[in-house]
């Protein structure tokens, strides 16, 4: 058995951190669905407190991680560069849902989180939909950026 390289180890641990972030996005746009089909609205406010948790814990690191260890690959190997478009496309897709992350995706929730705290939970139901359909959005964004990474379009 041959020892694992650098670029072994990076594109390991780049693969692990969008696992994270793509099935981590999966699981909390399937629990904001289940919570929404109901009619609490205590499950709404629980739900909505669980993201200023999960999003900085667990995929603010992952998606950090994804770009970061996605650079260094191409980085660390000669084969590839920034001038090729399939990384230009993945780098532009990864953007897109870091951007829709931090801007759309964090304003719905302090949104939702502010309907709470003034009792008004059609509003925070409402947030928590717009919230839902951005991270489908996230998602949507990973896989294309998942598929440009493995058929690297343009080689």
């Amino acid at each position: 058995m041959t020892a694992a390289t650098l670029y072994d180890w990076l594109l390991f641990g780049h693969i692990v951190a969008a696992m994270v972030w793509v099935g981590g996005g999966v699981v909390l746009a399937a629990f904001a669905v289940a919570t929404l089909r109901g009619s609490d609205a205590q499950a709404v406010a629980r739900f909505v407190a669980s993201l200023r948790v999960i999003g900085p814990a667990v995929l603010a690191p992952a998606t950090v991680t994804v770009l970061g260890l996605g650079i260094w690959l191409v980085l660390d190997n000669a084969a590839w560069d920034f001038g090729q478009a399939w990384v230009q496309v993945a780098l532009a897709l990864i953007a897109a849902a870091i951007v829709v992350g931090a801007a759309y995706q964090s304003r719905t929730a302090i949104n939702a989180q502010r309907a709470i705290d003034r009792d008004d939970h059609p509003e925070a139901r409402r947030q928590l939909t717009r919230w839902t359909w951005g991270y489908v959005l996230v998602v949507a964004l990973l896989i294309a950026a998942a598929w440009d990474m493995v058929f690297k379009p343009g080689l």
